[in-house]
């Protein structure tokens, strides 16, 4: 999921500064940590299983819950007990793209990179068909185009002009900025002239809504929808319902860019263009829950009280979400067989949490939360809320951990600090007061568990993979990714053995709308 630096207050429970400058690191287990990590590393394995042999993991899919299933057995082999598969939901129908080709078959015959859209209906065998620009941005424009589009492929969106990319797609931080986040920035505000007011957002989604219809009355072959990116790359999208009650719908295909410009350029010279599409699309709704991974190592005398670590297992459908985030999972999984494998011993439980639903707004790590801890639409906490240290996510891509958002929690700075020593040579050592959104790390942080983001190079993430169809493989930085499992799992051992629980900041208020 991307994310977004934004400025949490820093509401801190005072009483538990001066436990920072008593805080102690075990360099001899930060050796068999590193140790293990760096020279017997698994993590590239998993990758590769969680992306070439089981792919693309949407939600709800069969896919998802083959892939759940073997990293469940990977963790049981490598140590960890009570592993599950913890259902929550309904999540709603699961979806697989199973079939899918497209290609111009006249004036000129080519072959074009594009995608079904997530949920999109399919076309039920080939189906032959000329494309035509209909902006349908109204209803007056509906009126303008009505019986003339029975088999078409539809247009919507004028092509765009594309740039060339001067700059590499692939970046890591410098020292200078990730000193530049320990200084505060200001909240914006927003402009109230340009905010999308909730009378746009409703009215935008009614003209929505009687486009579609309008669609299936027509009869159209289906929706062509410009692919955001450039250079052959795709961004996926959900372009249909996993409502099993939805109304009649039409294919979806998102296009590349180049490919949408190519023929909308064509017939706007006034010469036809043909298109063959066939999407075998197969919906899945047996069972519209979905799941959480879970698994633990068990503490000696503390095993009450909780460390956790967790990374979202989902993806989109277009690539085999390598970098978003089978890396966060392959980390995760990796820190876990490390302190396992390291022998040390930790005084509190060590839980690893891998969430499906992630990509459609945190939903598996929301309700496990709401399952275990509390509820922020109350704030009503269960006794295990209190038991929680911290939870540490992986979110960001394959870059390597440079350092550590704070999300506000002054306490936990001079005590990260220390943590962070060992591995200065790594190239972590930024902290910052600061919160990044859009990880599951919110989920916790909502009902008052200390959460945490780290702070990853970003690569290419926000340029070339984040939720695209180069999120494969190749993309992931095998030496980056040893280093964060490494990282990760020494902050999961401080966590689990300090003598006190983490810091906490002040009790959020309750939110009914925020779930």
């Amino acid at each position: 999921m991307r994310s977004v630096i934004r400025l949490a207050l820093p509401l801190l429970l005072v009483a538990a500064l001066p436990l920072a400058a008593q805080e102690k690191v075990n360099s001899a287990a930060m050796d068999k940590i590193r140790n293990e990590g760096l020279y017997k590393s698994q993590v590239m394995d998993v990758v590769s299983y969680l992306t070439d042999v089981y792919g693309a993991r949407l939600t709800g899919s069969p896919t998802t819950k083959a892939a759940g299933q073997w990293a469940a057995e990977w963790l049981t082999k490598n140590g960890a007990q009570n592993v599950k598969m913890e259902s929550w939901g309904p999540f709603g129908r699961g979806w697989t793209n199973d079939r899918f080709s497209a290609n111009v078959i006249s004036p000129t015959r080519y072959s074009i990179i594009a995608y079904p859209g997530a949920w999109s209906v399919g076309t039920n065998g080939p189906v032959t068909g000329d494309v035509v620009m209909a902006p349908l941005d109204s209803e007056s424009d509906m009126a303008k185009f009505k019986g003339t589009l029975r088999g078409k492929w539809v247009m919507m969106t004028p092509t765009q002009d594309l740039p060339a990319n001067f700059n590499a797609f692939a970046s890591r931080y410098t020292d200078g900025f990730l000193d530049s986040l320990a200084a505060p920035v200001p909240v914006s505000q927003g402009n109230p002239a340009t905010l999308f007011s909730t009378a746009n957002r409703v009215a935008a989604q009614m003209l929505a809504l009687k486009r579609s219809q309008f669609l299936v009355n027509e009869g159209v072959a289906g929706v062509l929808q410009y692919g955001r990116g450039d250079e052959g790359t795709v961004f996926a999208a959900s372009t249909g319902s996993r409502d099993p009650n939805a109304s009649a719908s039409v294919p979806t295909i998102i296009v590349a860019s180049e490919h949408y410009g190519r023929m909308a350029r064509t017939i706007a010279k006034g010469i036809p263009v043909k298109l063959e599409i066939d999407a075998k699309n197969t919906f899945y709704d047996q069972d519209l829950n979905s799941f959480n991974i879970i698994g633990e190592l068990p503490g000696t005398d503390k095993k009450d009280e909780v460390v956790m670590l967790g990374a979202h297992f989902d993806s989109w459908q277009t690539g085999t979400g390598a970098t978003d985030n089978a890396a966060g999972s392959a980390v995760m999984m990796e820190a876990m067989r490390i302190l396992k494998a390291s022998g040390l011993p930790m005084r509190r439980t060590v839980r690893i949490a891998l969430w499906t639903g992630e990509e459609q707004g945190l939903l598996g790590s929301r309700a496990y939360v709401k399952e275990h801890f509390g509820d922020p639409a109350t704030m009503q906490s269960t006794t295990q809320q209190s038991k929680v240290s911290a939870y540490f996510n992986v979110d960001n891509g394959t870059g390597a951990i440079r350092g550590i958002y704070q999300q506000g929690n002054a306490g936990v700075g001079p005590i990260f600090e220390q943590w962070m020593q060992p591995f200065a040579d790594l190239g972590m050592h930024a902290k910052t007061m600061r919160n990044t959104t859009g990880t599951d790390h919110l989920s916790f942080d909502a009902v008052g568990i200390p959460g945490f983001q780290f702070i990853q190079d970003p690569i290419e993430y926000g340029t070339r993979t984040h939720h695209s169809n180069q999120d494969v493989y190749e993309r992931v930085q095998a030496n980056d990714m040893m280093k964060n499992a490494v990282i990760v799992a020494a902050f999961v051992y401080n966590a689990a053995n300090r003598d006190e629980l983490l810091p906490r900041k002040e009790l959020p208020k309750p939110r009914p709308a925020a779930f």
